[in-house]
């Protein structure tokens, strides 16, 4: 009897899964492929946006990294933003997206199409944007929530003096909200109107 039970736990134990914690959530959510496609067709004020996120450094144990390319639909292979984010666990409880820029990106461009994204690249290459991390919460309702503090991300794009980036995170869905203001708080780039909703594609590896 002895010798079945061992059995029987030895088979179910491979099948047993322990809960994720909240950073192992978020990147979850955050990882994928997004499109604003279907805001952009209700609304002209949207362009159809492609934005692509994928894990990088696995065995890193400074939290997780993830890489991220976002382009015109119509120009996929010349992306207009590329980063990558470090996602940390901050000791109040709420999770931390350091933001890094890559020196000459482009040359990155498609990359996140690899087995092994950004393989030549170390992160003692990348250009921390000090001021710019993202700080986010999770709601009672389980979708992440956050954005950059006060007016600390400096930007000079059109004019600007600072950046805020807002953000909101689901399993199926992320808005986020960027925009550039200058040093007397005018709003100078960014949309007016709300963020963009980007709808997660589903692949064949992806079930609802």
């Amino acid at each position: 009897m002895n010798k079945i039970i061992a059995l029987l736990f030895f088979l179910i134990l491979p099948i047993i899964t322990y809960p994720q914690n909240d950073v192992e959530v978020l990147v979850e959510y955050m990882t994928g492929s997004f499109s604003s496609e279907e805001q952009a067709e209700k609304d002209s004020g949207y362009f159809n946006i492609e934005l692509e996120m994928v894990k990088i450094w696995k065995d890193r144990t400074d939290g997780s990294w993830i890489y991220i390319e976002q382009a015109v639909a119509e120009s996929k292979d010349k992306p207009y933003r590329q980063r990558v984010y470090q996602i940390k666990q901050r000791d109040d409880g709420k999770i931390e997206s350091i933001v890094y820029s890559i020196p000459e990106p482009l040359r990155f461009a498609g990359d996140y199409k690899k087995e092994f994204p950004l393989l030549r690249l170390t992160s003692d290459s990348l250009l921390i944007r000090e001021g710019c991390e993202v700080v986010l919460y999770r709601a009672d309702d389980g979708y992440f929530e956050g954005g950059t503090i006060d007016k600390n991300c400096s930007s000079d794009l059109r004019d600007a003096s600072y950046a805020t980036s807002e953000v909101m995170i689901d399993k199926d869905k992320m808005i986020t909200r960027d925009r550039g203001f200058d040093e007397n708080g005018n709003q100078v780039w960014g949309a007016t109107e709300g963020g963009y909703i980007f709808k997660k594609k589903l692949n064949r590896f992806q079930k609802r």
